[in-house]
């Protein structure tokens, strides 16, 4: 992993804690938090106030996330709005974080100016030893206090200001007027600065989790279903269509049934031919390291021959791919390749829907091949597949990503997964879309197969 964080491509944009005003307040809120400290004089942390440098010594990743669920966090500064989440365990805690401090951006800004700010991602479940409990996780509330509990003292003294206002003989209450001053020292003055974090419920519909090998659950969609990484959760679920990564053709229809993804090449505002070919290369390059082949300074020239000298052993996934490219960039037969085919997914992204990101993390697992969209949309995963290739492929990978991806991040995604209005008019012809009757006697992803 060396290679990729030199690149810039692991603990990227994290916050550099090096203080030790700023070490100190963090040690005050872990122990609020945890019980425990840290010796470290400097070390990095993420949105959430995890640092890696503190799990290593802690020898406890989940210091902060304990059963991987209600995760904790420490904010020393609201720039951390901008750092990456590690070791999620839910797909939408960095969204409802990121929210969370933009929300309350100005109140936190005053609140870190002096003190930590630490705080919880509530939800109504404290385990998930059991998969249905995930079905009970429907709503995340925010609680969060500096570790001087500036904002509990600033509710207790808005209560006792309106007691003093309403009480006849306040003015002669004098344990009250002295608990008053007392908290004013403590939360500051509320008339001038009122501290106050918007209460808001963030709902969690549609998410992926870590738990139970990889789960992704569509609730909130009209056809619902689960889908598993790897087993299927065992015991009765309160939703009826639970399919395998390998159930390809039930996957293709839950995804067209839904309108959660849309083909490549119907894609507007994009280099179809460019994203084609790009995808091929991947798999070029995974034969090639495969095969021990040296992986260095490579152009399209040096692609090609690749891709003559190996086609052999190139799998499906680049021939279904060449044919889509081949009518991309020629016309001709419109190449038919089903949810049977290797290539199938490879040749999908999100439609634009609120759970884009989340269908195009999910398409990332089903393209393993294509180690730029793993990057970009399933870190976590791309990380442990990583871990195993071989040292070729780790190589030219970090280049990649470090010259292709990372010097225009946000161009890199527009170009890959944005959406712009279809003002052509010509795409190509789909079969027709099943009638609903027919959906609601065999249900939507049972035998019946199709291709697009």
């Amino acid at each position: 992993m060396k290679r990729l964080i030199e690149n810039g491509l692991m603990f990227g944009n994290l916050i550099h804690v090096e203080s030790p005003v700023l070490i100190d307040r963090y040690n005050r809120a872990l122990e609020h938090l945890a019980g425990k400290q840290t010796a470290l004089s400097d070390f990095h942390i993420d949105i959430s106030g995890y640092s890696p440098e503190v799990g290593d010594e802690l020898d406890d990743h989940l210091y902060l996330n304990h059963g991987g669920v209600n995760r904790q966090f420490i904010l020393l500064t609201t720039e951390q709005k901008r750092a990456p989440l590690l070791n999620a365990k839910f797909s939408t805690s960095r969204d409802i974080l990121r929210d969370f401090i933009q929300d309350n951006e100005s109140q936190l800004f005053a609140l870190t100016a002096t003190d930590a700010v630490a705080g919880e991602l509530v939800n109504s479940v404290f385990s998930v030893r059991d998969p249905i409990r995930l079905f009970d996780i429907r709503q995340i509330t925010i609680e969060a206090d500096t570790t001087s509990g500036t904002l509990k003292h600033a509710d207790h003294l808005a209560t006792l200001v309106d007691q003093f206002k309403e009480q006849e003989d306040a003015w002669f209450d004098d344990v009250l007027i002295a608990e008053m001053i007392d908290l004013v020292g403590k939360s500051g003055d509320l008339t001038r600065n009122p501290v106050r974090l918007k209460t808001v419920d963030y709902e969690q519909g549609n998410f992926w989790t870590s738990h139970f090998g990889g789960l992704y659950l569509f609730q909130d969609v009209e056809h619902p279903a689960v889908i598993a990484s790897r087993d299927k959760p065992e015991g009765d679920l309160p939703i009826k269509y639970v399919f395998g990564l390998k159930e390809s053709n039930r996957i293709a229809k839950f995804l067209e049934y839904n309108d959660l993804v849309e083909p490549i090449v119907k894609a507007r505002g994009v280099d179809v031919s460019a994203i084609l070919q790009q995808k091929m290369d991947f798999i070029v390059i995974d034969a090639a390291a495969n095969a021990g082949l040296d992986l260095r300074n490579l152009d399209r020239s040096d692609m090609r021959r690749l891709a003559r000298t190996n086609a052999e052993v190139l799998p499906e996934e680049y021939h279904g791919l060449r044919r889509l490219l081949n009518w991309a960039q020629s016309g001709g037969t419109w190449p038919r390749i089903g949810s049977e085919h290797p290539a199938y997914f490879y040749a999908l992204r999100a439609a634009d829907t609120p759970d884009r990101d989340l269908v195009n993390m999910l398409l990332a697992e089903l393209t393993p091949l294509d180690f730029r969209q793993m990057f970009i949309c399933h870190k976590e995963l791309f990380y442990r597949t990583y871990a195993r290739w071989p040292d070729v492929k780790k190589a030219y990978v970090a280049e990649f990503l470090r010259r292709e991806y990372q010097v225009d991040k946000a161009g890199a995604r527009a170009a890959l997964f944005g959406h712009e209005p279809d003002m052509s008019g010509t795409e190509p012809q789909e079969s027709p879309r099943p009638q609903k009757d027919l959906i609601q006697r065999v249900g939507p992803w049972g035998a019946i197969r199709r291709s697009t």
